[in-house]
C-alpha cells in the first residue's frame, strides 16, 4: 500500500489496482499515516524511498 502511495496513486487508483473498495484504501492509508506518525502522503513516499533506495 505504501509503495502505491509513493507511486503517486490516489486512494481511488489504489483501490482499483488492488480490487478493493475506495474506503478500504482510505483506511489503510490513514493507518499508515497514524502508525508512522506522518501527516502527509509525501512523507509516506519519502519513507518508502529511504527504506528501498534502489527502488526494488
Amino acid at each position: 500500500m505504501a509503495a502505491l502511495v509513493a507511486e503517486g496513486l490516489s486512494n481511488r487508483e489504489i483501490a482499483e489496482r488492488l480490487v478493493i473498495a475506495k474506503r478500504t484504501a482510505d483506511s489503510h492509508v490513514e493507518h499508515i499515516l497514524a502508525k508512522l506518525g506522518f501527516r502527509s502522503r509525501t512523507q509516506i513516499a519519502a519513507w518508502v524511498s529511504a527504506e528501498d533506495p534502489d527502488g526494488d
